[in-house]
């Protein structure tokens, strides 16, 4: 797949092509078919498929300080978005001036003089523009004039449940990681680079990789979870921990994980930390030997829980 960065990195002979856009964070489950839409339309037509997306998200430039916890980071949703067949990941810095585009401006500079797109494929609820003026409705009406076909995919979802961002940023920040595995198709993960902490679970017989997620990651709630360490292609059992460690009166949260079975060194290295199921609360214990009981306690329901989940 070829990644450009902005529409100056759009080749200056590129032809025709299918585009889908959105933030797509996360690429769940009603990305996936959007996206799909898309390539199997450029298989039709005989055309690359390209997905348009931006960077910031669009929230944080039009009300400052407000941007959304991240379900992907970038890597993350371009390895994603590879997998799912696409020809080329154009990213468009979203900044003050692209925000003023309206509507019709963004028609023409992007999708018409750039991109030369034949078809455009987006969610129902799709928006564009300066305050999200353009529509499905008006997006069609410029393809009729420019020569390209618009396709309004429905949104979708299970039962009354629609797949959307924010439905997985809240079962997330609430520790439902399973419902956020049920509407990403995989386990909710989290990537960063292993840092050192106060080195206490070293003392105690379960050494930590202490993990500083990428800005803005979309963290579980406090708790303990049986989940994965990803190492490149590796996917290692890990009991994760996130919170403030109360029994040692820390007053910085954290996210650790225990790998089980593994004693290299992960210091400085660039993981990710999936997350399978919440076993439970972060508690307060009296002293070093219970913490230690239910510690390995942990270390075997995860042991049985990922086991059981073969897939990270």
């Amino acid at each position: 797949m070829e990644r450009w960065r902005g529409v100056d990195g759009i080749p200056t002979k590129w032809g025709r092509c299918v585009v889908t856009i959105g933030v797509f964070d996360g690429v769940h489950r009603g990305h996936q078919q959007i996206i799909g839409r898309a390539v199997e339309r450029a298989a039709e037509l005989g055309v690359p498929s390209v997905v348009l997306t931006f960077d910031p998200h669009p929230i944080e430039v039009i009300r400052p300080g407000s941007h959304p916890p991240m379900l992907t980071g970038h890597r993350h949703k371009a390895d994603l978005v590879e997998e799912l067949g696409v020809d080329v990941l154009c990213v468009l810095p979203f900044t003050l001036d692209f925000m003023r585009l309206t509507a019709a401006e963004f028609v023409h500079a992007v999708l018409v003089e750039r991109l030369h797109a034949s078809s455009v494929v987006v969610g129902e609820n799709f928006r564009y523009g300066n305050g999200g003026a353009g529509t499905v409705a008006s997006l069609a009406a410029d393809g009729r004039r420019f020569g390209f076909t618009v396709e309004g995919f429905p949104l979708q979802g299970s039962g009354d449940m629609t797949w959307s961002s924010t439905y997985v940023r809240s079962c997330v920040a609430a520790g439902d990681v399973t419902s956020a595995a049920e509407a990403l198709g995989r386990e909710h993960r989290i990537n960063g680079v292993v840092v050192r902490g106060d080195q206490r679970g070293r003392a105690i017989g379960y050494p930590t990789a202490n993990l500083e997620p990428l800005p803005w990651s979309a963290i579980p709630a406090d708790g303990i979870y049986a989940g994965r360490l990803a190492r490149g292609k590796e996917l290692l059992p890990a009991a994760i921990s996130i919170g403030t460690n109360p029994t040692f009166a820390g007053n910085e949260r954290r996210v650790e994980a225990y790998v089980l079975d593994f004693d290299d060194d992960l210091y400085g290295e660039h993981v990710g930390l999936a997350f399978t199921e919440r076993l439970r609360d972060t508690l307060k214990f009296d002293g070093v030997e219970p913490l230690v009981a239910q510690m390995a306690q942990d270390v075997e329901r995860t042991r049985a829980i990922v086991s059981d989940h073969p897939s990270g």
